[in-house]
């Protein structure tokens, strides 16, 4: 049982302490004293039992909370009672993660049913919009400024601009922010950008809504697109380039990887 619980205890800390690194760290470079943040109040003094204690307290709920998974607090205090004050425990450490696992893949269907439900909505609503088009395959679109070039064969390579968005406004992945317009094989990404690019011509400048089946469907991307995400680009259409011209990175959300 103390390994399970270490374990996840181990896994909860680790992920929370990068992820106060990284926002420390981007904190740093904005600070206008260009003082490291991390510099700041740092000290060999050990912190007081209660702050140590409330700490991993933070980092172990952090972790439960992404899982989605509803807890019984009272019952949660009695577990990490047992072991730390080494009792008896009320399952073996099989039980548990039996228990764990069970909890968490119910976690992420009914989250992944919200999911779906929320796409179906957001998309029946988006296509009632004035300028908005939808495609026979669902995908759906605005002209915000229209080019007078070519228009792109799917076995061509562009070159495009673009800022990739979830619907909840989070920006998953830029060409502007990397600084370097993305050039790629247009045949080798997801079905969304294959056919949405295509309308386009060079010059053009549109906004992409493509739906989870265009996407990355049930299984979304990593840590970075859930299950049953619509997937919003702003997309310039730049050029249409030689094979050989290939060059950058093809955009997160329209990567090649869904032709495996």
């Amino acid at each position: 049982m103390k390994k399970i619980i270490l374990s996840i205890f181990m896994a909860s800390v680790v992920l929370f302490a990068c992820s106060a690194k990284g926002n420390t760290e981007t904190k740093a470079k904005d600070s206008s004293t260009g003082t490291p943040a991390t510099a700041q109040g740092a000290g060999n003094q050990a912190p007081s039992k209660a702050d140590t204690s409330y700490a991993f307290g933070l980092a172990i709920g952090t972790s439960i909370k992404e899982t989605g998974v509803e807890m019984d607090y009272n019952a949660f205090m009695n577990g990490l009672k047992d072991v730390m004050e080494n009792k008896k425990t009320k399952m073996t450490s099989e039980e548990a993660t039996a228990k764990i696992q069970a909890a968490m893949t119910v976690a992420m269907a009914k989250k992944s049913e919200q999911n779906k439900a929320d796409e179906a909505k957001f998309l029946a609503e988006n296509g009632k919009k004035t300028g908005v088009k939808t495609t026979a395959s669902g995908l759906q679109y605005e002209v915000i400024t229209e080019g007078t070039g070519k228009k792109p064969a799917p076995t061509d390579t562009v070159k495009v601009n673009y800022v990739g968005t979830l619907t909840n406004g989070t920006t998953f992945d830029s060409s502007i922010q990397r600084g370097e317009p993305a050039v790629f094989q247009l045949d080798q990404v997801i079905p969304g950008w294959t056919e949405g690019i295509q309308l386009m011509t060079v010059g053009s400048k549109y906004k992409f809504y493509i739906p989870s089946a265009l996407a990355y469907g049930e299984n979304g991307a990593g840590n970075v697109i859930p299950p049953y995400s619509t997937l919003i680009f702003e997309v310039d259409l730049l050029n249409i380039e030689k094979p050989a011209a290939t060059q950058g990175a093809a955009p997160q959300g329209g990567a090649g990887d869904t032709k495996k």
